[in-house]
């Protein structure tokens, strides 16, 4: 009998000091078509995933553009209205709660968006866009608000003095800090960082990745961290899980990942690197042939079945489930049932 996700989860990484913890979860989004808006299918964005982040811990979410990444994070924030499966804080399970409820958690859990602009009301100067949550949360008087937002544009790299202007008189890295001071204007215990420097030049990136690092070490902070650049995964990550077409394939600790895939869609992810910065760059290339499905009619069984030069027919009809293949390292692929290893043999130069 198949063990459940997270069992395994649990299984293989004590989950009893998780700060959230998700199971099962689950985001479909109906299509509808025609006059009388009849229902014709679903997208299956994200279709049953698991994991948990502990107290001042990391785990990097990374994948292909359009496997749910940005779901994930949306989801779990209940932006986003699960389709099923649970959501838990600090123990209380906050799936089910309305709008109104979801207030208080409100506090413990903000976001960094991907476009540091488009999240940004060019309506609203800069001090009143990083002040905002806490006057919806009733945080302190005008002056201790003000006060507030001025430390805060201080401790993410910007002048006081510039809490006057507005979002378009900043530069996109300038941007990303102000959309960085309002996810700590009221002291988060969890942030979802949903690709926050993919639109950034390199050397601002870098120097908003060492922000965040700071920021975490400083004020203990959790992240979930939403990147499809596995370079910035790696160096800013504890944990990774390795999402594919809204499944989780892989979830293991950053150098277990990095120096020994065991799914082979991790393998070619890495390989998709222009440079190798890991122990897998001495195995065979991999690539990956074919696109990636559609999520409104994926794959039956497991899901890269359609792209995996080691599928058989098992593959085509039976989901893997995520489980423990080694200590602390999960992985969804029959591969590991019919003990077959990747290949070890050197790339060909």
């Amino acid at each position: 009998m198949a063990t459940d996700v997270a069992a395994e989860i649990e299984t293989a990484n004590d989950d009893s000091a998780a700060l959230i913890r998700v199971e099962n979860l689950k985001k479909y989004f109906p299509i509808h078509k025609g006059v009388f808006s009849k229902l014709v299918g679903q997208v299956y964005a994200v279709d049953g995933i698991s994991f948990h982040i502990k107290a001042g811990e990391t785990l990097g979410l990374v994948g292909e553009s359009g496997c749910g990444k940005s779901t994930v994070g949306r989801t779990v924030l209940k932006l986003l209205e699960p389709t099923a499966g649970s959501i838990h804080i600090k123990g209380e399970d906050i799936t089910a709660l309305p709008p109104a409820g979801m207030l208080a958690y409100r506090q413990q859990m903000q976001m960094i968006f991907q476009d540091p602009f488009a999240s940004l009301n060019p309506r609203m100067t800069a001090g009143n866009i990083v002040g905002e949550p806490l006057i919806i949360h009733g945080i302190g008087n005008a002056t201790e608000r003000q006060d507030r937002v001025a430390w805060l544009f201080e401790r993410v790299g910007l002048r006081p003095e510039r809490m006057f202007a507005y979002a378009h008189e900043f530069s996109g890295g300038q941007r990303q800090r102000l959309g960085i001071a309002r996810a700590l204007a009221i002291n988060p215990e969890l942030i979802i960082c949903d690709e926050p420097v993919s639109a950034l030049d390199v050397s601002i990136q870098a120097q908003i990745i060492n922000l965040l690092m700071d920021l975490q070490e400083e004020f203990k902070l959790s992240y979930l961290f939403i990147s499809h650049d596995l370079a910035v995964v790696e160096h800013i990550s504890h944990r990774v899980a390795v999402m594919y077409l809204g499944r989780i394939v892989e979830m293991t600790d950053k150098t277990s990942l990095f120096e020994e895939p065991l799914h082979p869609y991790t393998e070619a992810l890495l390989y998709a690197v222009p440079i190798a910065k890991s122990g897998a760059r001495n195995r065979t290339r991999q690539i990956v042939e074919g696109d990636v499905p559609s999520p409104i009619n994926p794959p039956s069984g497991c899901h890269f079945h359609t792209r995996c030069p080691y599928a058989v027919a098992r593959c085509r009809t039976e989901e893997p489930k995520l489980r423990e293949v080694k200590p602390g390292h999960l992985t969804a692929c029959h591969i590991h049932d019919r003990k077959v290893t990747l290949p070890l043999a050197p790339p060909e130069a």
